[in-house]
Protein backbone atom coordinates (compact mmCIF):
# COMPACT_ATOMS: atom_id res chain seq x y z
CA UNK A 1 0.00 0.00 0.00
CA UNK A 2 3.03 2.13 0.99
CA UNK A 3 4.07 2.16 -2.50
CA UNK A 4 0.31 2.94 -4.32
CA UNK A 5 0.21 5.92 -1.84
CA UNK A 6 3.53 7.36 -2.66
CA UNK A 7 2.68 7.32 -6.16
CA UNK A 8 -0.16 9.49 -5.94
CA UNK A 9 1.59 11.35 -3.55
CA UNK A 10 3.60 12.09 -6.51
CA UNK A 11 1.04 12.56 -8.98
CA UNK A 12 -0.42 14.98 -6.82
CA UNK A 13 2.61 17.12 -6.38
CA UNK A 14 3.17 17.35 -10.26
CA UNK A 15 -0.26 18.55 -10.85
CA UNK A 16 0.00 20.90 -8.42
CA UNK A 17 3.11 22.06 -9.77
CA UNK A 18 1.16 22.34 -13.13
CA UNK A 19 -1.88 23.83 -11.75
CA UNK A 20 0.56 26.18 -9.78
CA UNK A 21 2.63 27.77 -13.17
CA UNK A 22 2.10 31.16 -13.60
CA UNK A 23 3.78 30.67 -17.00
CA UNK A 24 1.06 28.35 -18.36
CA UNK A 25 -2.85 28.06 -18.36
CA UNK A 26 -2.37 24.96 -16.08
CA UNK A 27 -4.66 22.04 -17.47
CA UNK A 28 -3.87 18.34 -16.29
CA UNK A 29 -5.07 15.28 -18.29
CA UNK A 30 -5.74 12.18 -16.41
CA UNK A 31 -5.84 9.57 -19.50
CA UNK A 32 -7.88 6.49 -18.00
CA UNK A 33 -6.34 3.28 -19.21
CA UNK A 34 -5.35 3.53 -22.68
CA UNK A 35 -6.41 0.34 -25.25
CA UNK A 36 -6.48 1.11 -29.45
CA UNK A 37 -3.69 0.48 -31.71
CA UNK A 38 -0.45 1.48 -30.56
CA UNK A 39 -0.85 0.38 -26.96
CA UNK A 40 -0.04 -2.68 -24.73
CA UNK A 41 -4.12 -3.65 -24.63
CA UNK A 42 -4.83 -4.02 -28.53
CA UNK A 43 -4.97 -7.97 -30.12
CA UNK A 44 -1.80 -9.49 -30.05
CA UNK A 45 -0.38 -6.92 -27.89
CA UNK A 46 1.33 -8.04 -24.02
CA UNK A 47 -2.10 -6.94 -22.13
CA UNK A 48 -4.43 -9.13 -24.17
CA UNK A 49 -2.04 -11.97 -24.76
CA UNK A 50 -1.75 -11.73 -21.13
CA UNK A 51 -5.24 -12.01 -20.42
CA UNK A 52 -5.66 -14.70 -23.69
CA UNK A 53 -3.20 -17.02 -22.08
CA UNK A 54 -5.11 -16.87 -18.55
CA UNK A 55 -1.65 -15.07 -17.63
CA UNK A 56 -3.68 -12.00 -16.18
CA UNK A 57 -5.98 -13.12 -13.24
CA UNK A 58 -8.95 -11.24 -11.11
CA UNK A 59 -6.63 -10.62 -8.18
CA UNK A 60 -9.11 -10.89 -4.66
CA UNK A 61 -12.17 -9.69 -5.42
CA UNK A 62 -11.32 -7.53 -8.43
CA UNK A 63 -13.60 -4.42 -6.68
CA UNK A 64 -11.00 -1.77 -8.05
CA UNK A 65 -13.06 0.04 -10.64
CA UNK A 66 -11.21 1.27 -13.92
CA UNK A 67 -11.81 3.90 -16.38
CA UNK A 68 -10.73 3.64 -20.11
CA UNK A 69 -10.38 5.22 -23.31
CA UNK A 70 -9.31 4.42 -27.17
CA UNK A 71 -6.45 5.92 -27.43
CA UNK A 72 -7.76 7.86 -30.51
CA UNK A 73 -10.62 9.00 -27.54
CA UNK A 74 -7.48 10.25 -25.82
CA UNK A 75 -6.09 12.12 -28.80
CA UNK A 76 -9.22 13.69 -29.60
CA UNK A 77 -9.80 15.14 -26.00
CA UNK A 78 -6.06 16.34 -26.12
CA UNK A 79 -6.85 18.52 -28.66
CA UNK A 80 -10.04 19.97 -27.41
CA UNK A 81 -8.28 20.59 -24.25
CA UNK A 82 -5.69 22.75 -25.76
CA UNK A 83 -8.47 24.62 -28.22
CA UNK A 84 -11.15 24.92 -24.94
CA UNK A 85 -9.50 24.30 -22.11
CA UNK A 86 -8.77 26.18 -19.09
CA UNK A 87 -6.61 25.95 -15.55
CA UNK A 88 -7.84 22.91 -13.83
CA UNK A 89 -7.98 18.49 -13.92
CA UNK A 90 -9.74 17.05 -16.91
CA UNK A 91 -10.35 12.87 -16.64
CA UNK A 92 -10.14 11.73 -19.69
CA UNK A 93 -12.16 8.06 -19.53
CA UNK A 94 -14.87 6.87 -21.32
CA UNK A 95 -18.55 6.93 -19.71
CA UNK A 96 -18.57 3.50 -18.51
CA UNK A 97 -15.68 3.22 -15.20
CA UNK A 98 -16.37 -0.92 -14.57
CA UNK A 99 -15.03 -3.17 -11.70
CA UNK A 100 -12.35 -5.21 -12.96
CA UNK A 101 -14.04 -8.39 -11.85
CA UNK A 102 -16.35 -7.33 -14.57
CA UNK A 103 -13.92 -6.18 -17.35
CA UNK A 104 -11.55 -8.24 -17.23
CA UNK A 105 -14.15 -11.70 -17.67
CA UNK A 106 -16.06 -9.51 -20.73
CA UNK A 107 -12.39 -9.49 -22.19
CA UNK A 108 -11.22 -12.95 -22.06
CA UNK A 109 -14.84 -13.78 -23.95
CA UNK A 110 -13.93 -11.17 -26.98
CA UNK A 111 -10.62 -12.80 -27.01
CA UNK A 112 -12.06 -16.19 -27.34
CA UNK A 113 -10.24 -17.02 -23.76
CA UNK A 114 -11.17 -18.94 -20.90
CA UNK A 115 -12.17 -16.84 -18.01
CA UNK A 116 -9.73 -15.48 -15.80
CA UNK A 117 -8.42 -17.28 -12.65
CA UNK A 118 -8.92 -15.59 -9.40
CA UNK A 119 -5.93 -15.51 -6.81
CA UNK A 120 -5.80 -14.06 -3.13
CA UNK A 121 -4.27 -10.92 -2.72
CA UNK A 122 -1.61 -12.42 -1.10
CA UNK A 123 -0.67 -14.39 -4.76
CA UNK A 124 -1.61 -10.99 -6.48
CA UNK A 125 1.23 -9.63 -4.21
CA UNK A 126 3.75 -11.89 -5.14
CA UNK A 127 3.43 -11.72 -8.89
CA UNK A 128 2.36 -8.36 -9.47
CA UNK A 129 3.22 -6.41 -5.90
CA UNK A 130 1.94 -4.02 -3.73
CA UNK A 131 0.65 -1.39 -6.52
CA UNK A 132 -0.81 -4.21 -8.89
CA UNK A 133 -2.88 -5.59 -6.05
CA UNK A 134 -4.03 -1.97 -5.24
CA UNK A 135 -5.33 -1.78 -8.68
CA UNK A 136 -7.32 -4.84 -8.93
CA UNK A 137 -8.56 -4.08 -5.93
CA UNK A 138 -8.97 -0.59 -4.68
CA UNK A 139 -8.92 1.63 -7.94
CA UNK A 140 -11.69 4.15 -8.33
CA UNK A 141 -13.38 4.95 -11.59
CA UNK A 142 -13.86 8.36 -12.50
CA UNK A 143 -16.17 10.56 -13.85
CA UNK A 144 -15.73 12.14 -17.69
CA UNK A 145 -18.35 14.91 -17.06
CA UNK A 146 -16.17 18.02 -16.79
CA UNK A 147 -14.31 17.00 -19.65
CA UNK A 148 -17.34 16.65 -21.93
CA UNK A 149 -18.90 19.86 -20.20
CA UNK A 150 -16.16 22.37 -20.59
CA UNK A 151 -14.31 20.65 -23.77
CA UNK A 152 -16.99 19.82 -25.79
CA UNK A 153 -15.55 15.92 -26.21
CA UNK A 154 -17.42 13.23 -26.78
CA UNK A 155 -15.63 9.92 -26.37
CA UNK A 156 -16.39 8.21 -30.30
CA UNK A 157 -15.96 4.68 -27.69
CA UNK A 158 -18.46 6.05 -24.98
CA UNK A 159 -17.43 1.87 -23.56
CA UNK A 160 -14.86 -0.33 -23.41
CA UNK A 161 -17.29 -3.06 -24.09
CA UNK A 162 -17.65 -1.70 -27.87
CA UNK A 163 -14.08 -0.74 -27.90
CA UNK A 164 -12.82 -4.07 -27.02
CA UNK A 165 -14.91 -5.49 -29.31
CA UNK A 166 -12.69 -6.60 -32.55
CA UNK A 167 -13.64 -4.51 -35.96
Amino acid sequence: MRVFRTTVTAIRHLEEAVLGAEWTEGIVLRYGALYGPGTSMAPGKEQFEMVRKRRFPVVGDGGGVWSFIHVADAAEATVAAVEHGSRGVYNVVDDDPARVAEWLPALAQVLGAKKPMRVPRFVGRLFAGEFGVAMMTELRGASNAKAKRELAWRPAHPSWRQGFAPA
